[in-house]
């Protein structure tokens, strides 16, 4: 496996084949979250626009879509939102390779941490980001439930 990391630009024309991506790497959350996953929402348009207001990046395996990752700079830190590895590409680094180009990138904005929120019932996430340098800094909820629905990690970088 030879992975590129790419970044999403003007040129970039899978948005469709990006959101396959999205939606099968984040199907296993279904039934298991409450509520659903924001990424049922989108769309090819609504990534589209995603990509020009974010960074995006994707990592492609010989030719084929097997990652990406969106992230947003806030005040110190940058936010590593919809970070997605296609089901038969998890465990082979790709989600490595995204994440360290999340970590180059807030090192050439000049932002000392990264930020990410994972879902109270995704134990394994919550495991491998700590594997990954993260560590729980908040609980939150969604609009209109009583109990934490989501957890927020960040990583300091050196």
């Amino acid at each position: 496996m030879t992975i590129e990391i790419l970044r999403i630009g003007a040129d970039f024309d899978r948005y469709g084949e990006l959101l396959d991506l999205i939606l099968a790497a984040f199907a296993f959350m279904d039934g298991r979250i409450d509520p659903p996953s924001s990424a049922r929402r989108l769309t090819p348009a609504s990534l589209r626009q995603k990509a020009r207001q974010e960074i995006a990046f994707a990592a492609i395996d010989n030719g084929r879509l097997v990652g990406c990752i969106f992230l947003k700079p806030e005040e110190a830190l940058l936010y590593i939102g919809k970070l997605a590895v296609h089901p038969s590409t998890q465990g082979k680094g790709v989600g490595r390779s995204l994440l360290g180009q999340a970590e180059a990138t807030a090192h050439e904005l000049g932002l000392s941490s990264l930020r990410l929120e994972t879902r109270i019932e995704l134990i394994e996430n919550h495991r491998l980001f700590a594997a990954w340098g993260f560590g729980k800094t908040t609980e939150s909820r969604h609009t209109g439930y009583d109990r934490t629905t989501s957890i927020e990690m960040r990583k300091r970088l050196d």
